[in-house]
């Protein structure tokens, strides 16, 4: 449903745009109406410089030349319609190229009735007082989205925040965004987690996130940060919470990863990681962890139905992609009969929280701190308890980055010279849940990887299941694999993207 702001001065119309640039997706056309001096271009101006991230951005009124074109993060195009004599004239401005490519920012859209979409996010400027008044009409999604950014810029008022500048961070393949926020000198980093919408039902009348015990809202991230700074980790300290609308502002560990600038793994640092690994696995696990007073967040287990519906991305997903065709009946019994006999045997594995994804992307390095401090761990609202392996799997095998050989070996064998320190750690036997742990996380992403391109139209994320394949044929080189080696290879898989 539209509604209206009102925005007192200049400076809250510029802070207006600044959120507004949180809010803008890739397609958006927004109409901006109003009279001369309501507010149009100061609006434009602020948005187009907090998606360039420059608040000295050059950007001049197109009233002459009609459009400016930014190429940035996100492209806009700012198109300026006062001066146009017949409507026809937008298709010679480039719009529906500007469009498809980014966002478009039209003043005076009545000039361009008839030629431009009939719906977009469309604001009203009118003068009230010494300000304006803003309407704002969009479709539901889009309006969802605008909502959301006010929201957060309420929250960080309210926090006590009121000049804070917000800046795009980062997403990720989850519906979590990440935002910069620099406000009394500081940076810190908005955590965006609005509460997982409940998918199609699958089994046993829950659906996805509840079978794979995926965090739904902010809670677990509260309880297991706390956790991991009790037991000597390195986790961001929360500094506002919003339980109930799933907005956080956290510590900012720094921008420095385990990555040189050619994208290739620093081997100290993956071996300081897999030294927090070893810290965090040599000391017994705690399952219930309080979030606020009354409120206490029970990390699930990994357990049979977690692991099976994760794995089944492969046959659900990737297999269908590959071939054209579904999976059989006969091919699908076989593999689920696999893994439940591999998952079986996992019952007297070593157990311990498991981050869930713990690798370059997750990973922080704090230059300036000493032993596992240095190690800046930013993603674990997933953890459950199961196999510790998992986790070391994770971290060898990094589903982002090509690890050589020599590299992968020395950080596996780091973190087997420190457990094997401890009284009653079992070398062989983590190696051989380690193969079955490495297994069941690639047969996963390799169906994450085509379902966030098929479904969430994120394309990108293909280029990692030749990697993703590499590491799945080093899993499946332990004997107890040879099943599921022998399914994959039946399934032709292996051969053509190895």
């Amino acid at each position: 449903m539209a509604f209206d702001i009102v925005l007192p001065d200049e400076a809250a119309t510029i802070r207006f745009g600044e959120d507004m640039a949180l809010a803008v997706r890739r397609g958006d056309y927004i109409a901006l109406s109003g009279d001369l001096g309501a507010g149009k271009s100061t609006f434009s101006r602020a948005l187009i410089r907090a998606i360039a991230d420059d608040a000295y951005l050059e950007v001049p009124s197109p009233t002459f030349t009609l459009v400016q074109s930014y190429d940035l993060r996100l492209p806009v195009a700012h198109f300026d319609l006062y001066r146009i004599a017949d409507a026809a004239e937008i298709d010679e401005l480039g719009f529906d190229e500007a469009l498809s490519d980014g966002v478009c920012l039209v003043e005076w859209p009545e000039k361009g009735f008839g030629a431009l979409p009939a719906v977009g996010i469309s604001l009203s400027f009118v003068h009230e007082g010494d300000g304006r008044r803003v309407s704002i009409d969009a479709p539901d999604a889009a309006l969802a989205r605008i909502r959301r950014s006010l929201a957060i810029r309420a929250f960080l008022d309210e926090a006590g925040y009121r000049d804070a500048t917000r800046r795009h961070l980062t997403g990720d393949a989850s519906v979590r965004a990440y935002e910069h926020v620099h406000a009394a000198g500081q940076r810190f980093v908005l955590m965006d987690a609005p509460r997982h919408a409940p998918g199609p039902i699958l089994a046993h009348g829950k659906y996805y996130q509840q079978i794979a015990h995926i965090a739904e809202d902010v809670k677990p991230f509260i309880a297991v940060g706390r956790h991991l700074v009790a037991r000597g980790l390195r986790a961001p300290a929360i500094h506002e919470a919003d339980i109930e609308q799933g907005i956080l502002l956290i510590e900012d560990l720094g921008s420095d990863g385990v990555l040189n600038a050619e994208g290739a793994p620093i081997a100290e640092r993956y071996r300081e990681s897999a030294a927090c690994l070893a810290h965090l696995h040599g000391a017994a696990f705690t399952r219930d962890l309080p979030v606020a007073e009354g409120i206490v967040h029970t990390v699930p287990d990994f357990d049979r139905d977690a692991m099976q519906i994760e794995v089944s991305l492969l046959t659900d997903w990737y297999l269908p992609w590959k071939r054209g065709t579904p999976a059989s009946e006969e091919e699908r019994r076989a593999y689920v009969g696999i893994w439940d006999a591999l998952i079986a045997s996992l019952s007297t594995a070593e157990h311990n929280l498991l981050l869930r994804d713990f690798h370059s992307p997750n990973i922080i390095w704090r230059p300036d701190a000493i032993g596992t401090d240095r190690v800046g761990i930013i993603d674990f609202q997933d953890a459950m308890i199961g196999p510790s392996a998992y986790d070391v799997a994770s971290l060898v095998q990094d589903a982002r980055v090509d690890m050589p050989d020599d590299v992968a070996d020395g950080v596996l064998g780091h973190y087997l010279a420190l457990r094997e320190k401890e009284a009653g750690f079992d070398r062989d036997r983590f190696l051989r849940d380690w193969h079955v742990m490495a297994a069941q996380r690639n047969c996963k992403l390799v169906g994450i990887w085509v379902r966030l391109m098929q479904r969430d139209g994120k394309p990108a994320y293909m280029r990692h299941m030749p990697r993703t394949f590499r590491n799945l044929t080093r899993a499946l080189a332990h004997p107890d694999l040879a099943p599921l080696r022998d399914w994959c290879e039946k399934a032709g898989i292996l051969a053509t993207e190895s």
